[in-house]
């Protein structure tokens, strides 16, 4: 075992100032098990502590200052819960109220009034006075100047702070660890030629500076060189793992002709396929050719017709003699794409299937068994198909639809499916992603996008309206009603929230009914605590026309087709993010007819509610939308990255980080040119690196 792992892997509760009682709190609230782990609890800002300021230098309230000074004129103030301990900081430019809500006898003995302290902390604005709520104090002993510096500050937690874990007492503790590491505990991970081309820090040196920077200039030399690190690490593997799998997988090639792929091209689809569709389907087509296992991600906004793709990809195992499958991470999505699907394969005479949780035993036992026989060429359905007695007679292309919703092992349950070789694969997603987002979360998949329309759909209508707005709503839907369409209402919440205040279903339904009453209209409801059998009646009577209003939760948020819906009204609008508001927007705009999407919302909006807002009301164009997303919410608003198996950044920003991201993906993408196996004596410390388990990398011990 190397240095670096025997050291770093020690218990946390090891380290001189932890012990067990403490040791078990920082594992509990904050995840620090290990040195390693506490080493790698970065800042996440830090405090200029070289400047002193004057009491009259002060302006703003939530100012973080230092000041010098003498502490007097303690009083108690109120009884019981209510009481606080107020004293007196002066120097000589001015007066300062310092207040205590709690640990007001502590405080008095552990302060002796009329000496000279140095306070920190932040400053509050109450009545017109600035104050500072329990400020940091330390008396003064003329080494000042050893305060001089730029101070860490570290997340933590109330329990942590109740305990002397505070952003001061990890830094402490980082002290006495820095101090007990040497260099050759933290070794480089990086090669040499890289370090000087991009002038970074070495490994020790980031690591020190990050956590005890002097000046500006060292935490963002340390800060740079760690993103580097990351980035460039995370880039190495997915396209070692790409590497690996166009060299070693082998995959099903499909070099048959094509009849029912060209049958269908040519005879049965009743409109052109647009530039974007034709381009995929190549793409595609050169994949299932190679002989080696397809991995592609299809991207495509909102009713660009991914899923016309995916039926003519799966035409092409059909025609080779292999079996598809499509998994959809809902009921409704499953059932909306097993409809869509078997009308496509009607003519072509094909057996298609849906396979879900409320399948009936006896119709899912004849069902099992027609597949194992391979008389069902197509079968659709839920996360049912990952389980055991589901078993194909030759599975040869698998698509998935919102993928970002299943899991990783979900995912490789279903290529298990297929015998000799894994299936080749197309993920779908409706949710557009940056292409630099795609390069990171995604960057182990070839990434083909659907960027067109298909012609005659129209651009939908977006407003914003207010609550008070709720009769000029009502009247719109009626107009569009009497004009022989259909209209959706969807509501954040089912039921009404003592936390949260925002419109619900059901007081909703019930306004709807009374603003809309029977016999003259008819109203669904759909919401996820329904049976699914009932979520599905409701839902066919809206797509049959027997009912007119749709009310619902966003469990009709992907899948829903009904052409003749020409308006969808969002209630509490503010409550949803932007990914969300286009996903629902898109079920609408799929007919002829001009359509409608009504963002309703409280007046009081927050500046980013207020933006999402703006975007939604300016823009259909769905990648422009997810760009002000990402920018908005992080790059975690496209990803589960947790449940997807994609690695979560402890410092990077893939979003504020690009230049170094690129830095890194060139770089490694070189690397895996030149040198893929990692033999060079130049890559040695990377192949150590990879291959030691404090690099978050295990599973590269397998692969190399």
């Amino acid at each position: 075992m190397s240095g670096l792992q025997s050291k770093l892997d020690t218990s946390i509760e090891f380290l001189k100032g932890v012990g067990p009682f403490r040791a078990d709190i920082l594992k509990k609230e904050l995840e620090l098990f290990t040195f390693g782990d506490l080493l790698y609890h970065f800042p996440f800002r830090y405090v200029d502590r070289s400047r002193f300021y004057k009491v009259k230098e002060l302006r703003s309230e939530d100012q973080m200052v230092q000041l010098r000074g003498r502490i007097d004129r303690f009083e108690l103030l109120g009884s019981g819960r209510q009481q606080r301990l107020k004293a007196v900081f002066s120097d000589e430019s001015g007066r300062l109220e310092l207040i205590w809500f709690k640990g007001a006898s502590w405080v008095q003995k552990s302060i002796e009034p009329g000496r000279e302290y140095i306070i920190f902390g932040k400053i509050n604005r109450y009545k017109g006075k600035l104050n500072m709520p329990h400020p940091e104090v330390a008396a003064l002993t003329g080494k000042e100047k050893a305060e001089g510096r730029l101070q860490p500050i570290y997340s933590t937690t109330e329990k942590c702070r109740s305990k002397g874990l505070d952003s001061r007492g990890i830094e402490k503790l980082l002290k006495t660890l820095l101090e007990e590491l040497s260099p050759a505990d933290i070794p480089e991970t990086l090669p040499e030629y890289l370090l000087k081309k991009y002038r970074l820090l070495n490994r020790w040196d980031a690591l020190q500076l990050i956590h005890r920077p002097l000046r500006a200039a060292d935490h963002l030399a340390a800060i740079r060189r760690l993103k580097f690190e990351e980035l460039f690490f995370h880039q190495l593997k997915i396209l070692r793992l790409k590497n690996r799998r166009n060299l070693e997988t082998k995959g099903y090639v499909f070099d048959r002709a094509l009849p029912l792929f060209t049958r269908f091209y040519k005879e049965v689809i009743p409109f052109e396929l647009t530039g974007a569709q034709k381009r995929v389907l190549k793409e595609i087509r050169k994949d299932t050719l190679s002989g080696h296992q397809m991995n592609r991600l299809l991207q495509g906004d909102v009713g660009s017709g991914k899923t016309m793709v995916a039926f003519m990809a799966m035409l092409m195992a059909i025609d080779n003699s292999y079996q598809a499958c499509l998994m959809a991470p809902t009921e409704i999505l499953a059932t909306q794409h097993f409809h869509a699907i078997k009308k496509y394969a009607g003519p072509l005479g094909l057996g298609v299937e849906l396979l879900t949780g409320s399948s009936k035993a006896a119709q899912r036992k004849k069902l099992l068994e027609a597949l194992r026989q391979g008389e069902i060429q197509i079968l659709i359905g839920t996360h049912a198909l990952i389980e055991d007695p589901v078993i194909f007679k030759n599975l040869g292309m698998v698509v998935i639809d919102e993928q970002h919703r299943f899991g990783v092992a979900q995912r490789a349950r279903l290529w298990e499916k297929s015998a000799k070789n894994p299936p080749h694969v197309l993920v779908m997603t409706a949710t557009p992603i940056p292409r630099t987002l795609a390069m990171t979360v995604f960057g182990d998949l070839d990434v083909s996008v659907i960027d067109e329309l298909p012609p005659g759909r129209k651009p939908v209508t977006t407003v914003h309206m207010t609550d008070s707005d709720r009769l000029r709503i009502f009247g719109f839907m009626k107009k569009e009603i009497s004009a022989g369409r259909q209209v959706y209402v969807v509501y954040p919440l089912i039921s009404e929230s003592e936390k949260l205040d925002y419109k619900d279903l059901e007081d909703g339904y019930e306004s709807i009914c009374r603003a809309f009453p029977k016999p003259e209209y008819q109203v669904s409801i759909v919401h996820g605590r329904m049976k699914a059998e009932d979520k599905e009646w409701e839902m066919q009577r809206f797509v049959r026309g027997e009912s007119q209003i749709m009310v619902a939760t966003t469990v009709i948020e992907v899948g829903v087709d009904v052409p003749n819906a020409s308006v969808m009204v969002i209630e509490s609008a503010e409550r949803f993010g932007l990914a969300q508001l286009h996903q629902l927007r898109g079920r609408v705009g799929r007919g002829a007819d001009k359509s409608y999407c009504i963002l309703v919302s409280k007046h009081k909006l927050s500046s980013d509610a207020r933006l999402r807002i703006k975007t939604m009301t300016s823009s259909n164009d769905g990648f422009h939308i997810a760009q002000v997303d990402m920018e908005l919410r992080g790059p975690g608003a496209f990803d589960s990255t947790r449940q997807s198996g994609h690695v979560q950044f402890r410092i990077a920003d893939i979003q504020k980080d690009m230049p170094i991201l690129l830095e890194a993906r060139k770089s490694a993408a070189a690397i895996m040119k030149n040198d893929p196996l990692l033999e060079k004596e130049e890559h040695r410390v990377l192949r150590k690196a990879i291959i030691s388990k404090r690099s978050g990398f295990n599973e590269w011990a397998r692969i190399l």
